[in-house]
Formats: structure tokens, sequence, C-alpha cells
């Protein structure tokens, strides 16, 4: 769903946070096509179960068959099969996965076969487990995903790890990004496209004097009012914000925070504009310079392939003058870069 409420470009200043405000003021891409990878016609769990048993069991291993059966069905259509070779060979298809193939092909493969919330609680998993945090996939994760999504990845993370996500959060980070990290896992953002005038207003005013009016900056506030409010109402009070102030918000939002907090509102306001743009940059920054951010580029183009994968290539195409595919083909080789482009589709 998408909603129109533009805010006139004169009136932001000119810095990095201008342009991430700027972009989510404007409509989102228009989304006729969304996924690259749609339910296979004619589906048989059976028939796909015997012939990855056979791809599997094949001297040297048939990597090509599963490939192409793993990219084109959907993740539901994947789960029958997982359930039919169970049931016909005795074996979970991801143990047989994991014992025959390696490296980067069995990552993705293994990827494919967990459902949506139960790859993001996986990647939650891994970002905070051990020594060091990856703030980067705990922000992508939790400001791109839906209501419903992230209450899906609570309750998976809950199965598969028997702990409470939000315990982990919060004993993983800490201060004002650990409060947005919480405040998102509420999951209670506003989804509708309702703009409430005389609330903009009133948020517009409990922003400025949460920030630039005080010694300090009540965080709180910020994080209160940017994370429950829908896309149009947000864009209505970044409109507001200047009846109370000499600078935009967008300057609030710059000398205010900094840091990881600044990643994740960013992150966010980034999202509630257009969420094409913000993978497709994420994607970008994965595969540039030297060497490959792997988990990055893995974790969008699976978790993407079945929402808006060709809405962000569109969006590459436009950002960087060359396609998502050929980006892929020039970072990766072998089976690798033919699953991540089975995901991506055409070149275009």
């Amino acid at each position: 769903m998408s909603c129109n409420n533009s805010v006139g470009p004169d009136k932001m200043a000119s810095n990095l946070v201008r342009m991430l405000l700027q972009q989510a003021m404007q409509s989102p891409l228009p989304s006729p096509s969304g996924p690259t990878v749609t339910p296979f016609p004619n589906f048989d769990a059976s028939a796909d179960a015997a012939a990855l048993n056979n791809a599997l069991q094949a001297k040297g291993v048939d990597e090509e068959t599963i490939i192409n059966i793993l990219t084109s069905r959907s993740n539901w259509q994947r789960q029958q099969i997982a359930s039919e070779y169970q049931q016909s060979v005795g074996k979970q298809l991801k143990d047989v996965l994991k014992s025959k193939l390696s490296s980067k092909l069995e990552t993705v493969a293994l990827g494919l076969m967990r459902t949506p919330a139960q790859f993001d609680a996986d990647q939650l998993h891994d970002a905070i487990k051990g020594l060091g945090t990856d703030e980067d996939c705990l922000v992508e994760i939790l400001v791109s995903r839906s209501n419903k999504e992230i209450k899906d990845i609570i309750k998976a993370y809950k199965e598969e790890f028997k702990s409470d996500l939000e315990e982990k959060i919060k004993g993983d980070t800490s201060g004002d990004f650990q409060k947005a990290l919480i405040a998102l896992l509420k999951a209670s953002r506003d989804e509708s496209c309702t703009v409430d005038h005389d609330l903009a207003d009133d948020d517009a005013r409990a922003l400025y004097e949460a920030g630039e009016k005080r010694k300090g900056t009540d965080v709180d506030t910020f994080i209160k009012i940017l994370m429950s409010r829908n896309a149009a109402h947000m864009r209505t009070v970044f409109e507001r914000y200047t009846k109370y102030s000499r600078h935009e918000v967008d300057k609030a939002l710059d000398l205010e925070l900094k840091g990881d907090i600044e990643n994740a509102l960013i992150s966010l306001v980034r999202c509630i504009g257009n969420k094409p743009d913000y993978f497709a940059e994420k994607l970008y920054n994965s595969m540039k310079g030297h060497g490959t951010r792997d988990k990055v580029l893995i974790r969008i183009m699976i978790s993407r392939s079945e929402v808006d994968m060709k809405d962000i290539k569109v969006a590459y195409k436009a950002k960087y003058g060359t396609t998502l595919y050929k980006a892929i083909k020039n970072d990766t080789k072998a089976d690798y870069e033919k699953i991540l482009l089975a995901l991506c589709g055409s070149d275009e």
C-alpha cells in the first residue's frame, strides 16, 4: 500500500539526512511486479522430492537440478517438498543438503529451506551470539518487516532457540539503540495511510520540545513517534516541524542523534519512504570494493525474492546504472553465482 503526501523539497536542508528524509517524503516506487520467485505451476511435491533425492545421490551431486528446483518453487512449496522427502526417504532434506553441499551454495540452499520467519530468526540469532554484535543485521530486519512478520519472527525464535528474542537483544545491546530495537519488536506501528493532522501538529511540536528546545535529547519521544506512526502521517509531521523550529526536522535528527540509534532511525525513515531503494543500496554496498559481504548479499536475496526483488532490481538499475544481475555475476562465481542469479531472475 502506498500513501501520497509529498513535502516540498525546498524546505529540506542540504546534508545526508536531508537526502534520506526527502526519499521518505516521496511515494514509494510502484510495485507492479513484486517477487522473482513465485509458486511453480502444476506443483508436484512427490516428484520434486524424488528428483532432489536423485540429484543428491548422483555421483558428484547434480547441483544444477538442486538449484533449479529450490529457486523455482515458493517457500510454501519447498516446505511440502521437505515433508514428502522425509516420508519417502526417511531423512530430513536439510540434513542431506548439508551433508552433500558445501560452502556458500550450502548456505543459500539451507536458507531457502527455512520459512521466512525461521530464516529471519536464524539471522537475528547469528547477529547477537558470541562476541560482538551485528547491529546492521538487527536494524535491517526489524525496520523492514511488517508487524505480522515481526510477531512471526519472535515466535519462530522462541521455538528454535528456546529463548525470548527481546531478552536476548536486551542482553546484547544498550542505551537508546536498545530502546529503539525493543520498540520495533513491539510490532505496533500503524500500517494504515490515515493522517491525523491535529496529531501531526502535536507530534511535530513534541519532537521539537524533545530535541532542540531542551538541553540534551529526550530520545524516548523520538522513538515513540518515529516508530509508531504510519508513513503518510510522518511526512506531514516533517512538514509541520518547520512551524516550531528554524531547523528542518532532518537537521534536528542529524544534530540530536548519533551512532547506532541514528543508523536505526535513518534506516527506518528510508524503509518508510522507499523500501526497494533501501535494499538496492544495501546490495550495492555488499558487493562494492574488495571482497563480498556474503551474509548481507545472501540474506537480502533470500528474504526479498518472494516479496519485492523485481522492484529492488528496478531501483538498483536506476541508482547505479547497471543491473543487479550483472553486479552479482561480476562479484560471485560457480554454483554460488548460479543460485543467486536464479533468485535474482532475468538480467533487467
